[in-house]
């Protein structure tokens, strides 16, 4: 008996350290799944603080260890320069992608929702991870993307306040310019933009390039409204009795000098009537993502304006408190709705 106990002594703290380290890990990933779990945006928060948890266990596994001293400094030295060689070998890669993950969430430059434009990739985001940021294309696909190629290429995003569209089309000579910017002035303002205007591009050898744009402020049209506007100018063009044709055409035809190149007024319906607006189709689980994001905020809001009343309450304290605690929980319930809708489209 005394050999048995003499035999398993040593062993207690490492069996003690491994069961506090296995109770700790599993307890911290049990509350933080429950609290966090209507929050995908608190994901990248719940794995940073399990990595943390789970170096931090083996660490204090190995120091429990019933060996010498040398020994288990040797150990930890080793540990430490096996972690040095992996933070320098995968500084690209893994620990690079985390790095470059805590850098986007610190800057706060994108979010979920928001359009964004990556090198050549251009979409909507729908998730931001500690490794990855997803990206949905306006062909409706989810592009993962590492984090380290986020902060290594160019980022582009559309501010939520409006973003600038343009169009640019060439002209002849023969069309004066007066006229030419009064008919684009038109079609940019029919096609729903504002602060719109009008500049000379670049004066070719047989046409002048004009740019037309305007401030759109509701940028979850962003696609759509390139199309209108460029449908626009058509109009417009016909209207106003200019031909837009290219030069080669121009000189490779045979017609009479006042014979015009001008499409067939169509008494049909137009089919930007009756078309489904593309973003409905292309973002889903972005604007999913988006109004979750909003959601999210809005609460923030309320429970500090909430915390606000309670630390000086006013004589409409009662009335006030109820009214904000009512407002929070539609809040959350709308919240809990975005999050099923959000599950909803991966399941598709």
């Amino acid at each position: 008996m005394n050999t048995i106990v003499q035999v398993t002594t040593p062993f207690l703290p490492l069996l003690a350290t491994i069961a506090v380290t296995l109770l700790v890990i599993l307890t911290a990933n049990a509350v933080l799944r429950r609290r966090w779990k209507d929050m995908p945006d608190a994901q990248f928060h719940f794995q940073l603080i399990m990595l943390g948890l789970t170096v931090t266990g083996g660490l204090s596994i190995v120091a429990a260890l019933p060996v010498s001293d040398t020994l288990r400094g040797q150990l930890l030295s080793l540990i430490g320069l096996l972690l040095s060689a992996a933070i320098a070998l995968s500084s690209t890669t893994f620990i690079g992608n985390i790095l470059a993950g805590i850098m986007l969430k610190t800057i706060r430059k994108a979010r979920p929702g928001d359009f964004i434009t990556v090198a050549d990739l251009t979409g909507r985001i729908t998730e931001m991870d500690l490794l990855h940021t997803e990206i949905q294309t306006e062909f409706r696909d989810l592009v993962t993307v590492p984090n380290i190629y986020m902060v290594t290429q160019p980022l582009k995003v559309v501010r939520a306040s409006g973003s600038i569209i343009t169009a640019e089309v060439s002209l002849g000579y023969d069309v004066p310019q007066g006229r030419a910017k009064k008919a684009l002035l038109e079609a940019a303002t029919a096609s729903g933009l504002t602060d719109c205007f009008v500049h000379v591009r670049t004066l070719g050898d047989f046409a002048v390039t004009y740019r037309v744009a305007g401030l759109l402020e509701d940028i979850r049209s962003l696609i759509s409204a390139r199309s209108a506007l460029m449908s626009a100018m058509l109009d417009a063009l016909t209207h106003h009795d200019i031909e837009v044709v290219s030069p080669n055409f121009m000189n490779t035809r045979a017609l009479a000098p006042e014979q015009r190149i001008l499409p067939v007024q169509s008494r049909q319906r137009r089919t930007d009537d009756i078309q489904i607006l593309a973003e409905d189709i292309a973002f889903d689980k972005a604007e999913d993502a988006a109004s979750a994001e909003k959601v999210r905020e809005a609460i923030k809001e309320t429970e500090r304006a909430l915390k606000d009343l309670k630390a000086e309450p006013g004589e409409d304290y009662e009335q006030e408190s109820k009214s904000m605690k009512r407002k929070l929980g539609r809040l959350e319930e709308l919240l809990k709705r975005a999050e099923a809708q959000i599950k909803a489209d991966e399941g598709t």
